[in-house]
């Protein structure tokens, strides 16, 4: 596959640090966007043909580190960094940019696909999310083991959760499950697998993967796109196996290796669809020499159009 297939595709990207483990059980992911930096992901894109800018890290409010309240830990904080994503999300979607957020622990893809969905709602736009991650993201308070908010975004997104979560955006809900494809999970708790049988969600576990494969399982994941749909990925480090990417506070063992992750990056990269991606969970505070980080860079790369297909 040649590069000039993808030369032009892609709008110019903006990159948005977004600093914070506050949804998180464990320091360190507030570290992110500065390995990612470190790792040269923006001249890593610009090498791809891509108009890159770093418009720098959003502030907000720091990790206060205290238990749950009424089964949320720093849901006011949480909400502090997900409304500032958002405005920084939407702000560049108005001006025709792909944003990349680079976290940052996954409850931020709140404020970041609350703002997807509400542009994808102005302009007129299917929406299809895809969710690469261990985990399901379909906890509730009820339900919670730890009341992290990190294992939320995805009930909230579908209109379970806190009220300042759940109507962030100008619709609620902000997502349907049916615009979700969720890929590589393989640790979801009781509760939550009984919730998420309840509402849908279309699930490609890693038993699925095995069974059929990856290159089906992306099939199934993309079937259906239309030209105009607004493709999201929504990237959680930990979707790796840890033997491949150490750099998380979740690791679940048994996820896709290194050639597996390319092609999913080199199948969504074949539709052309993406307009926004969201980078979350890397923790530094785990790795060894930034080789996650460097890892990550490389399965970007892979989303905007890097290759080593020889064939047409």
């Amino acid at each position: 596959m040649s590069f000039d297939r993808f030369e032009g595709r892609f709008p110019p990207v903006s990159l948005i640090g977004a600093p914070t483990d506050v949804g998180a059980g464990a320091r360190g992911a507030s570290m992110g966007p500065e390995a990612l930096r470190v790792a040269g992901l923006a001249d890593a894109l610009v090498a791809r043909g891509l108009a890159v800018v770093d418009r720098g890290n959003l502030a907000g409010p720091v990790n206060p580190w205290l238990p749950p309240a009424n089964g949320y830990r720093h849901l006011d904080e949480v909400v502090a960094w997900n409304r500032a994503l958002y405005g920084a999300v939407s702000a560049e979607l108005r001006d025709g940019r792909l944003p990349i957020v680079l976290g940052g622990d996954h409850c931020l893809a709140v404020g970041s696909i609350a703002a997807v969905a509400d542009h994808c709602r102005r302009t007129g736009r299917p929406l299809r999310v895809l969710w690469l991650d261990a985990h399901a993201d379909f906890n509730t308070s009820a339900i919670t083991p730890s009341g992290n908010l990190h294992g939320m975004p995805v009930a909230c997104l579908c209109g379970l959760g806190p009220e300042p979560l759940v109507r962030l955006g100008e619709r609620v809900p902000a997502l349907s499950p049916a615009d979700i494809r969720q890929i590589g999970i393989r640790s979801v708790d009781p509760g939550e697998k009984r919730l998420v049988k309840e509402y849908g969600l279309d699930i490609y576990d890693m038993r699925h993967i095995d069974e059929v494969g990856m290159k089906r399982t992306l099939e199934e994941a993309l079937a259906g796109l239309s030209p105009d749909t607004h493709l999201h990925v929504s990237f959680d480090v930990d979707f790796l196996d840890p033997t491949i990417a150490p750099a998380v506070g979740t690791t679940v063992p048994g996820g896709p290796n290194y050639r597996e992750a390319q092609l999913v990056m080199e199948m969504i990269a074949d539709t052309g669809l993406m307009r926004s991606l969201d980078l979350f969970e890397l923790n530094p505070a785990f790795d060894e020499r930034n080789r996650t980080a460097t890892l990550v860079v490389d399965l970007v790369e892979s989303l905007f159009g890097k290759s080593t297909l020889m064939r047409d």
